[in-house]
């Protein structure tokens, strides 16, 4: 859900060591009362649950049921495909998932049982087309993807030291790597303007992440790793081939550790965008620093039950994470059933993928097909549960107290989205909406979400009657130029259609604005 106060603006102004110290300016600590009952660590992570539940706690203690409780919260907050419960219920209680033997009631090997590792070294050696089968003993098996990040950040960095991510990026990160590891994240802030070597709005390039290590450096930090998400969260982005390898190529030349997370890998829900897994590739530039995950959670619709998988080929770093998979095991019954979903590849392809992708692809053209009637750009993506929303121009002075205002007010409306500083996002403005939900909770959703900006539009427009602000008019004006919104992710070799598609994007969204077309007459 969303999160707490505290001005990025401000925050961006400190140096680089204060600033990732303050939990990355996501919650203010001054709000909340020290405990005397807890360490200094235990308020940190006290801090943090605060700082990041509120809406998911809201939601949780107002739960929207039609039955029951049909004025309650709709959630599109939660990252969760709630699509699939009747494929996923049907499958999982078949018989073939009931076994129960010794070793399944034991201690297994903290890696995970082989048969399972076996399983998940098959399936991924499938679905991310690698060029040669992947290896059972490369394969570690945790209770999630969560699990992992802090696996991994205790055994890549010491305390103190960093791991370079893009904003904006799945917030849940910054816990998973600070709870335990006590590892910071060092930001490479990606926006939506259209300049240099970005052909898309929020592109990840070389440069910037060149630029935000050097800028940590600078600060005395350092940084160990780099992490990719592939599809990305909140963007909906997929690197192409091109793009994985430059990535890649710079952590090899800075010796840096890259974890890719790829959890959404199966959750590519339209034909037009292809997936390339970086076990995919012939050959990876730095194999024994390149760490894969994968888990169950978001491309089979099942979050509640905990399995992510680990696969590297650097055996000192598996046996490093093994030891804390003492703490983050899955039990044996749960493997077992996980081995026989995976083991099931008709089943997955000709039944579940099919009919989790369509359902995926309804939902989207339902929420996108909402945005574009009440004219709010945003990210037209193919990938994962989610819209990366532009709704910037419902804020009046454009900070992120307004964002954090309009924010609340979607929740008092009974609705729950997330908003951009959560992910911590460079812009005021930006929200993320869940889409793989029924249709009747989508619909409510978008009515309230629809009755909100119409409520602001209408503030917005009588407060500037009664004091117009003509600087932050201009502003606004410079910022629809530079975005784009409703066209397709292209590949950079087809950059010429690509701008085809976003000038015909801008110029649609200009023409809604109301006093546009007063403006630009024929001979302008």
């Amino acid at each position: 859900g969303g999160g707490g106060g505290g001005d990025l603006q401000e925050m961006r102004a400190r140096p680089l060591t204060e600033r990732r110290v303050d939990m990355h300016g996501f919650c203010n600590p001054s709000d909340f009362q020290r405990s005397p009952y807890l360490s200094a660590r235990g308020n940190i992570a006290n801090i943090f649950r605060g700082s990041t539940e509120e809406g998911y706690k809201a939601y949780h203690a107002d739960k929207y049921d039609e039955d029951k409780n049909p004025n309650g919260i709709i959630n599109f907050g939660t990252s969760e495909n709630k699509l699939c419960f009747d494929l996923m219920s049907k499958r999982l209680t078949q018989t073939d998932m009931n076994l129960m033997e010794p070793p399944l009631l034991q201690y297994p090997d903290w890696k995970g049982h082989m048969f399972l590792r076996e399983e998940v070294a098959r399936f991924l050696t499938y679905y991310c087309k690698a060029p040669a089968p992947l290896k059972a003993e490369n394969v570690i098996v945790l209770n999630g993807c969560g699990s992992l990040f802090s696996a991994l950040a205790t055994v890549l960095c010491d305390p103190g030291e960093a791991v370079l991510i893009a904003t904006p990026f799945y917030g849940g990160i910054t816990q998973s790597v600070f709870l335990y590891g006590n590892v910071k994240l060092v930001y490479a802030y990606l926006d939506s303007k259209i300049t240099g070597t970005s052909t898309r709005p929020f592109q990840l390039t070389v440069e910037k992440l060149e630029k935000a290590l050097q800028d940590a450096r600078a600060e005395g930090v350092t940084v160990r790793a780099l992490i990719l998400l592939n599809p990305q969260n909140p963007l909906g982005d997929i690197y192409s081939l091109s793009e994985l390898r430059d990535y890649l190529e710079f952590a090899k030349r800075h010796e840096l550790h890259v974890i890719v997370d790829e959890i959404y890998m199966l959750s590519v829900f339209d034909e037009s965008a292809t997936f390339h897994s970086v076990l995919g590739m012939d050959r990876l530039p730095d194999p024994q620093r390149t760490h894969v995950m994968w888990g169950i959670s978001k491309d089979f619709a099942v979050s509640g039950i905990r399995f992510g998988t680990l696969y590297t080929e650097n055996q000192d770093v598996a046996n490093a994470v093994a030891s804390l998979c003492y703490f983050h095991g899955v039990c044996g019954p749960v493997q077992h059933k996980v081995a026989q979903l995976l083991r099931d590849r008709d089943w997955i392809n000709q039944v579940y993928l099919r009919a989790n992708h369509a359902r995926l692809k309804a939902a989207h053209t339902y929420v996108t097909d909402e945005l574009k009637t009440l004219g709010v750009p945003f990210l037209n993506r193919n990938a994962g549960f989610f819209v990366w929303i532009d709704f910037r121009k419902y804020l009046r002075t454009g900070t992120f107290e307004e964002e954090m205002l309009l924010w609340r007010r979607f929740l008092d409306n009974k609705v729950l989205l997330s908003c951009g500083k959560a992910f911590e996002c460079s812009e005021p403005g930006w929200f993320r909406i869940i889409f793989a939900d029924k249709t009747h909770r989508l619909q409510l959703g978008m009515q309230r979400i629809r009755k909100v900006l119409e409520e602001r539009e209408q503030e917005i427009l009588a407060e500037e009657k009664e004091q117009p602000c003509q600087s932050d008019q201009d502003g606004k004006a410079d910022s629809t130029d530079e975005v784009i919104f409703v066209s397709r992710h292209q590949e950079p070799t087809c950059a010429s259609s690509s701008n085809l598609g976003d000038l015909i994007g801008l110029l649609q969204q200009q023409m809604r604005s109301s006093d546009w077309l007063q403006k630009n007459t024929a001979e302008q």
